[in-house]
């Protein structure tokens, strides 16, 4: 179909969540932009960013692209605009560090959802992190003193679980292209944006980031990471993904001075320490798989 889809699955996982983790860094930039009016702007540029990929990739085809996503594919897109909504409400409303440890528990969320839908067993290993990180997170969100932080924190939520329904969708159809679900996850949002703000324009600076956001922080990252998706085990994704979470902290202290709490620090730590214990599990799995 595209140059895109030639590439190694892992490889274009790890591209799109490097792109992913300017998010929190994008969305701390704007000078006077309400959450709501970032909502709008980021979800315009990525629903652009996506249907001039697909056109490029389909051409006169683009329609039937659609159509063959079908049902799972509208689902899905649905479904993902809860999560693009979550996402900038927690990051306008907690630190990014709480943002992305939360948004780390995807992987957990994976080995969940795929013992339910692709019958996937949950190994004691895999327990063992999901209790850990359980752990962290509640560490975490039990810290958040004010009720601006505490919602931010469990707005956070909707990322992870959303991404792994989307995966799941991705991983049960194959050999269907779930790219436009995120065309009509970007066209949700957005409505969701334009009727929660006042008024929709705001400075050419905040324009120029939601530009950003969209088409190259969300847009080149999610289309990245369902096509990689398609090749790679769920289990390996969420593992990948882990590179969002290390990063989004790193840019927001690097470049806006951002200092995670000390309790965030702690629980973010024993979410990776769990996650960390997932990846181990994976590799040994690899090992006897190769040895034998």
């Amino acid at each position: 179909m595209n140059i895109i889809t030639k590439l190694p699955g892992p490889l274009l996982i790890f591209l799109g969540a490097c792109s992913l983790s300017f998010g929190g860094l994008i969305v701390k930039s704007f000078e006077g932009a309400t959450l709501w009016q970032i909502l709008f702007w980021r979800s315009l540029f990525f629903s652009i960013t996506v249907l001039a990929f697909l056109i490029i990739s389909y051409r006169r085809k683009t329609f039937k692209a659609f159509k063959d996503s079908g049902l799972p594919g509208f689902v899905g897109g649905i479904i993902l605009s809860f999560g693009f909504c979550g996402y900038v409400f927690a990051m306008y409303n907690t630190t990014v560090a709480n943002t992305n440890f939360i948004i780390s528990l995807q992987i957990l969320f994976l080995a969940v959802f795929g013992y339910f839908f692709l019958k996937e067993k949950i190994s004691a290993i895999t327990l063992t992190s999901i209790i850990l990180a359980m752990t962290g997170v509640l560490l975490m969100v039990g810290n958040s003193l004010t009720p601006g932080e505490l919602s931010g924190n469990l707005a956070a939520f909707t990322m992870p679980i959303t991404f792994a329904i989307l995966i799941i969708i991705v991983r049960k159809f194959p050999t269907v292209d779930m790219v436009p679900a995120q065309f009509v996850a970007g066209i949700c949002s957005c409505l969701i944006g334009y009727f929660l703000s006042t008024k929709i324009m705001i400075s050419p600076h905040d324009i120029f980031l939601g530009f950003l956001a969209g088409c190259f922080q969300v847009g080149l990252g999610f289309i990245f990471i369902t096509t990689g998706a398609r090749t790679t085990p769920s289990a390996m994704v969420g593992i990948i993904m882990l590179s969002e979470s290390v990063l989004g902290p790193i840019w927001a202290f690097v470049f806006v001075s951002e200092r995670p709490s000390m309790y965030g620090l702690i629980g973010g730590a024993i979410i990776l320490f769990a996650v960390l214990i997932q990846f181990y599990s994976l590799l040994s799995k690899n090992k006897k798989s190769i040895s034998h």
